[in-house]
């Protein structure tokens, strides 16, 4: 496991769990409260290619080593840089969309740990994962238009599939920073939890993901993802593809056979 300039990359478990099947990145741009930059970019980008080949990691999640901030999202300074070379900007944004759609699409199940401040792009990166857990007294916002910016890694997107179009719209324009609890009864995030329970809580989040068959937790992933963006006929298609490979599969003989000795089943991926 290689560390990077901007990104520390480690294997957990859960303290319950017999073997630790869990990849935890953090974001490790500190003293800049993990502003992204084209490095943070390339050094995410690295990792997810590490994880992607690692067979040992089921499910992953993204931290903060800032006890500020999870991320306060693009690096002003660098964006600034760029004001008047055009060609830069759009590859800057270009590259962050590409990184996160991959996220977002990324075949093993990611969970986001919030902390502090979560705000631009911190926020997008957040919402391509596929849960997202913070603690009490963290902010969550997208406050490019206060800027004279458009969210543009995904915000205007994602945000409206997750919370729907008349919040997301509230959100984004106004460019307002929301509590945890409202961001919880919104739905932007699945729980909150006190700061000192907040790693805990994301792994034993992410251990009750990976207890399960991979082939199936891929499968459900890639479905629910294209639940947005194809006619029912066309998931339900997909949906029967998807189990009937999943009955060739030794996890599915390891699960029955578990079920019915009612013992716990071991998942090989297989």
């Amino acid at each position: 496991m290689a560390d990077y300039e901007t990104v520390k990359f480690d294997i957990e478990g859960h303290f319950l769990a017999d073997t630790e099947m869990i990849g935890v990145v953090t974001l490790n741009r500190a003293a800049k409260l993990n502003a992204i930059n084209p490095q943070l970019v390339e050094d995410l980008g690295k990792v997810f290619d590490e994880i992607e080949k690692n067979k040992d990691v089921r499910v992953v999640i993204i931290r903060s080593a800032s006890e500020k901030a999870f991320s306060v999202g693009a690096d002003v300074a660098a964006a600034a840089s760029m004001m008047s070379e055009l060609d830069k900007a759009r590859e800057f944004v270009a590259t962050g969309q590409k990184l996160f759609r991959r996220i977002a699409s990324f075949p093993k199940p990611i969970v986001a740990e919030l902390n502090g401040f979560v705000l631009g792009g911190g926020l997008e990166l957040a919402m391509c994962c596929d849960l997202r857990i913070v603690e009490k007294g963290a902010k969550l916002g997208n406050p490019e238009v206060q800027l004279g910016l458009v969210a543009a890694w995904g915000g205007t997107q994602r945000m409206a599939k997750i919370v729907g179009i008349g919040k997301a719209k509230e959100l984004i324009l106004s460019g307002r920073q929301a509590t945890a609890d409202e961001a919880l009864a919104c739905g932007l995030v699945n729980k909150v939890v006190e700061p000192d329970e907040l790693h805990s809580e994301a792994l034993f989040m992410a251990q009750q993901i990976a207890d399960n068959a991979p082939i199936a937790v891929r499968y459900s992933k890639r479905l629910i993802n294209m639940s947005f963006d194809v006619p029912i006929e066309k998931g339900n298609a997909e949906e029967l593809d998807a189990i009937c490979s999943t009955f060739t599969t030794k996890d599915l003989q390891a699960g029955i056979t578990a079920l019915f000795s009612k013992s716990k089943p071991k998942f090989t991926d297989e």
